[in-house]
Formats: structure tokens, C-alpha cells, sequence
């Protein structure tokens, strides 16, 4: 399997920078407007993608579906709920325009055949593929024939699940990335499993990320620091907008502090030559060093003792390594306790 994937000439892997995704979801509320009003803050927030779900109710749900949570005011059903989140092909084939424009990858989590055929037909780069999706065999059968490369998030499978998941795209010639995730909404930090997203990288060598539900930086920056791959964080534009997803998500603010956090874990990851540097402050060293001075005023024609000398700054007069050479001498002129010791401060030796 494949170590890096590549996303519409985006590398992804360890060699560059970890690729955040800015899960929108069903934040828009049904609205266009609001969706692409998300596109302009994500770009200004500086990730990489911004993420969208495409949902068909009719093609996805029935009137059985319940409710995750009871939230809506006006949805007698989740079926409903999913009929007032869909977009038609010519908006979605915006939204998809406007983040181009953007310099944004636009990704969207299709949950039916008829979805995946729409985000196929409009052009989608890559699929992401909920955790809730990995059983829909007649789903994934579909995507794996596009050779796209795939995100699977992990939240509901177990290990034998995921393995047979990433080994089936990548057998169909599918690059495959995984992040670790927690179906809860909002998961609790005890849960986030960053545990689980390391060992995926060792099981799977494959780009491993994390996409996270808790409603807090935290998860992420820790991801981060563990050389995540890529994250996943739902965004709104602030935690008190309506929508099943708000607690779960974190604030476009919160989004820029985030990507600007991953720009400087990246450049701190530089390697560094410990003799190199030193070599570039040896003029610094010399500011904050100590060279040997006397402790108190001594008049000419006193014999220097050990007990006499001390270090002081600056690091550029005698070190302590030559105090051997100046115990028992006699210094041939008065000098002060406020300047550092000098060699002609001293009667040669004979």
C-alpha cells in the first residue's frame, strides 16, 4: 500500500504538511447561500479542503429513519431533514466552482449511489466515506471503480472491518488514506483514541489522520504533534448556530488557529545541525559567557590565588580553562574587580 496519496496535485503523507479538512456538513442548513458563505471563511481560514455531505433522502433514507438527536423545528422526520439538506447537481457543481476559486479542495461524503454518481459527474477529486458508509458494499463498489483516491473514516468499524476496507480500494487500485474517529457528538476527550491513530500507521502504512467531533482544539494540536497525516475538524461560524452538529464542531477563528498551528509544527520539524547552530551563535556564546575576573580590587604587586578569581560576563576575555596559568602570578599594575582580568594585567613568568 501506498504511504502517500495525492489530491488534485496535493501530496499527502509524511514529506509534507499534515492536510486539514474543514467539515462543513449540514452546517449550511439547507442554505446555498450559507454553504458558499462557508467556502469564502474556510479559504480565509487557510485549510486545505472544505468538506460537504450530499445526501438524496429519497435515494438514502425512509420514514423509519430516526433522529440521532431531536434538534429540528420544523423536520417531522429525519427523512425530512435529509429532503431539506439537498442541493441540486447544477448547485452542487457551484459550490464545487466557487471552492476551485478558492484554491480549496472540495470534498463531499455521498451516503447513496445516486449521491457518489452526482459528485462523480460534477468531479469530485477524491471520496471521503462516513464511518457509518463502510458496510454499504453496493456504495463502496461504486466508488472503488472511479480509482479516486479514498478517506475512510473509522468511528463505527473494528480492526478486521478496517483492514478489509483499505485492502479492498487498494486491491481496485484506489490510494487509501484512514482517519481514527469517534462517533460520539461530541466525543469526549478520553475518547478521541489518539492511541488508535497511531497504531493505524503502523498496521497500514498507508496516511493516517484524525477527524474529530469534540468540539475543542485539543484533539487536533495533539494530532498534530503526533504527525497526523491529515485532520478533520467541523466548523461553524459560531457555537451557538442551530444544526445537530454545533457542539461537535469548532469556530472558524478556532479553524485559523489551527492551520496556522499546523504551519508552525511543520517548520518546527526542520532538521537541525546541533554544531551548526552553535557555529552560527559563537558570537552570542561570548555575550553569555564567563571569563575569570577577581572578586575584589587588587593593587600592583599582588600574587593572584585561586580564591581571588571568579567568572564574569562577558565570555570574551581569559576562560577558566587557563586558571591554572594565572594562579601565582603578580599583577604589575591596580586592577578593578569591574573589568575582566587581562594577560598584560600580569608580570611575565620566568
Amino acid at each position: 500500500m501506498k504511504k502517500e496519496i495525492i489530491i488534485e496535485n496535493r501530496l499527502i503523507g509524511d514529506k509534507t504538511k499534515p492536510f486539514i479538512i474543514a467539515e462543513i456538513g449540514q452546517a449550511h442548513d439547507g442554505s446555498l447561500g450559507l454553504a458558499h458563505s462557508y467556502i469564502d471563511a474556510v479559504a480565509d481560514a487557510g485549510a486545505d479542503a472544505v468538506k460537504f455531505q450530499t445526501h438524496i433522502a429519497n435515494a438514502e433514507s425512509t420514514l423509519e429513519e430516526e433522529f440521532r438527536i431531536i434538534f429540528s423545528y420544523e423536520d417531522k422526520t429525519r427523512f425530512d431533514y435529509w429532503k431539506r439538506m439537498e442541493f441540486t447537481p447544477e448547485q452542487w457543481n457551484g459550490l464545487l466552482n466557487h471552492a476551485k476559486e478558492k484554491k480549496l479542495i472540495f470534498l463531499s461524503s455521498p451516503f447513496s449511489i445516486e449521491a457518489a454518481q452526482l459528485l462523480e459527474k460534477i468531479g469530485v477529486p477524491a471520496w471521503k466515506i462516513g464511518s457509518g458508509e463502510i458496510t454499504n458494499k453496493l456504495l463502496l463498489d461504486f466508488i472503488s471503480q472511479t480509482s479516486k483516491p479514498v478517506l475512510i473514516s473509522s468511528g463505527m468499524s473494528k480492526w478486521d472491518e478496517l483492514a478489509d476496507t483499505i485492502h479492498f480500494f487498494s486491491r481496485k487500485g484506489c490510494p487509501v488514506a484512514v482517519f481514527q474517529c469517534t462517533s460520539s457528538y461530541p466525543v469526549k476527550l478520553c475518547n478521541v483514541g489518539l492511541n488508535v491513530m497511531q497504531e493505524m500507521k503502523k498496521r497500514f502504512g498507508i496516511p493516517v489522520g484524525l477527524s474529530d467531533h469534540s468540539g475543542t482544539l485539543f484533539p487536533a494540536l495533539a494530532a498534530l504533534a503526533l504527525d497526523a497525516n491529515l485532520i478533520e475538524v467541523h466548523v461553524v461560524f459560531h457555537k451557538q448556530m442551530f444544526g445537530p452538529d454545533t457542539s461537535s464542531s469548532i469556530t472558524l477563528e478556532e479553524l485559523k488557529f489551527l492551520t496556522e498551528a499546523r504551519n508552525a509544527f511543520w517548520e518546527m520539524k526542520n532538521l537541525v545541525d546541533k554544531d551548526e547552530v552553535a557555529e552560527q551563535l559563537k558570537e552570542t556564546k561570548k555575550l553569555f559567557g564567563r571569563s575569570l575576573c577577581l572578586k575584589t580590587d587588587a593593587d600592583a604587586g599582588t600574587v593572584i590565588t585561586r580564591e581571588m578569581l571568579t567568572l564574569k560576563k562577558p565570555g570574551t576575555g581569559i576562560p577558566y580553562s587557563e586558571i591554572g596559568q594565572i594562579v601565582g602570578r603578580k599583577l604589575k599594575r591596580p586592577v578593578s574587580c569591574m573589568r575582566l582580568l587581562k594577560w598584560d594585567d600580569m608580570e611575565e613568568t620566568s
